[in-house]
């Protein structure tokens, strides 16, 4: 006949048939020291209390678990055990009010972590007879998941360094910034792309505030948004506002049977880029103030409302405070395109970006043109000496005139065109005087030996701008007597 066992409430071992009659063993007898060594056997921590929190039977192995000797805890009370603080929380009260399997984390008086699972024992009646749990030691694995979720923020404070990094690389998709003043432009721009603060580039026209702007939005939420260039100093002035807000169809005599979506417009979710804002007329400033506040405008001939969310940033060559003060620009609008205004300085005041730039710059027209190009050393210290009034812009076009029409794999001084050799020999002013080549080339090394001596304060700092070794720039200084 199949039997049921279980405990009672006297301690004695209950087999039950399924007539519900109940045969009951002392805990002693010969029968019972069979289900005993069974129980012991096991090597896992087992404890089973009554629905008292009354301890009946533990194995062998849970004393230890606890650190104390297991015939101690028979006849014991849990809630007694756990005042002690030899384990909390407690399976008994758990279980008892669930009344269904629980598994949780109990911890010891030593520290030690426990995955405790309560069972309860139901007798014929279906009343809650005895709670049985069992436990495994996790203090290793949940120091491992402490471990690997410490790893795991670390790596992604290293991983956001490393993309920190990578934004801040010297030649910053297409910025070259290895000057201390482009290194200040580059964080600044970092730390703002993520907020829709509006911004104003200043600077000379050619200095790359438009790739600035564009490095901007490709590193802010909108980067999968449009990046929208108005070039304010292209559009007439009376064709300004059809092409910025757009017009609908039949609002004047030649407009586009279906309207046109203006330049604002196009905006929508992305950034906004006005180039040249000084150049707008007063009338225009005044539509322009109006939609960057309210962000919403009227087609030209339309009578709909349209709204727009975009991230403003501008720029302009021109000294806008001046405008200002002589009532050429109007001062609501310049305080609000000024929130965070960025000045990017020209490149004669940054030597050290020219050698970086030209390589790279003659790296990609060698690479369009399938032509293979270096520039001679004395051709790069031509360079090197010039003002570049048209900034980047002019460095980059005349790269691309050398790469197509220099005859020769190494570019050579007197490959530069006749127009730059006569403003080089203007802006260092020789006095030839009788004097011979060599004199002439020392007079204009010694120039640039000061001009960059002005600029850096340190050796090493002008070895680098110059592109050649510390130790030459050491010899040189003293020959001219500069050290």
């Amino acid at each position: 006949m199949r039997r049921c066992l279980a405990f009672d409430s006297r301690g004695k071992y209950t087999k039950m048939n399924k007539t519900g009659v109940a045969d009951n063993l002392d805990f002693h007898t010969e029968k019972w020291n069979e289900y005993e060594a069974i129980l012991h056997s096991l090597k896992d921590d087992i404890l089973v209390t009554n629905t008292d929190g009354i301890i009946l039977r533990v194995s062998e192995v849970t004393g230890s678990i606890y650190g104390v000797k297991s015939d101690d805890l028979i006849g014991k009370s849990v809630y007694d055990l756990e005042k002690q603080g030899l384990f909390t929380p407690l399976a008994t009260p758990i279980v008892v009010k669930n009344r269904k399997k629980t598994t949780f984390v109990q911890t010891t008086k030593d520290g030690k972590k426990l995955l405790v699972t309560g069972i309860p024992v139901f007798d014929v009646n279906g009343e809650l007879f005895r709670i049985v749990s069992y436990s495994h030691d996790v203090t290793e694995l949940l120091e491992m998941e402490k471990y690997l979720f410490q790893m795991s923020d670390e790596m992604e404070r290293v991983k956001s360094e490393l993309e920190l990094m990578r934004n801040r690389n010297y030649f910053v998709e297409g910025i070259i910034a290895n000057s201390e003043q482009m290194r200040k432009v580059i964080n600044t721009s970092l730390q703002i792309a993520e907020v829709d603060v509006n911004v104003l580039f200043l600077g000379e026209s050619g200095v790359g505030k438009s790739l600035i702007a564009r490095f901007i939005h490709n590193k802010s939420p909108r980067r999968n948004g449009p990046f929208i260039e108005v070039n304010c100093g292209t559009i007439p002035e009376q064709l300004f506002e059809t092409e910025f807000f757009g017009y609908e169809s039949g609002s004047f005599t030649g407009a586009n049977k279906k309207g046109k979506m203006g330049l604002a417009e196009l905006a929508e979710k992305g950034t906004l880029f006005l180039d040249e804002v000084g150049e707008l007329s007063l009338a225009n400033q005044v539509k322009v103030l109006k939609f960057i506040q309210e962000k919403q405008f009227y087609r030209v001939g339309g009578t709909t409302v349209k709204q727009v969310d975009f991230r403003l940033i501008a720029a302009t060559n021109q000294n806008l405070e001046e405008m200002v003060k002589k009532k050429t620009f109007r001062e609501d609008l310049y305080f609000r395109l000024n929130v965070v205004p960025i000045t990017i300085p020209p490149l004669r005041e940054r030597p050290e970006d020219i050698i970086p730039l030209i390589e790279k710059v003659l790296q990609q027209f060698a690479k369009k043109y399938n032509r293979k190009k270096i520039i001679h050393e004395d051709a790069m210290r031509l360079l090197l000496s010039m003002e570049w009034q048209g900034n980047v812009r002019e460095l980059i076009n005349l790269i691309e005139r050398l790469v197509v029409t220099s005859s020769r794999q190494v570019i050579m001084r007197e490959d530069l065109p006749e127009a730059y050799l006569t403003r080089l020999a203007d802006e260092l002013s020789f006095q030839h005087s009788g004097r011979t080549l060599k004199e002439m080339l020392e007079d204009y090394e010694k120039k640039i030996l000061l001009r960059a001596k002005k600029r850096y304060k340190k050796q090493v700092e002008i070895a680098k701008a110059l592109g050649v070794s510390q130790p030459s720039i050491v010899r040189k200084l003293k020959k001219y007597g500069l050290e």
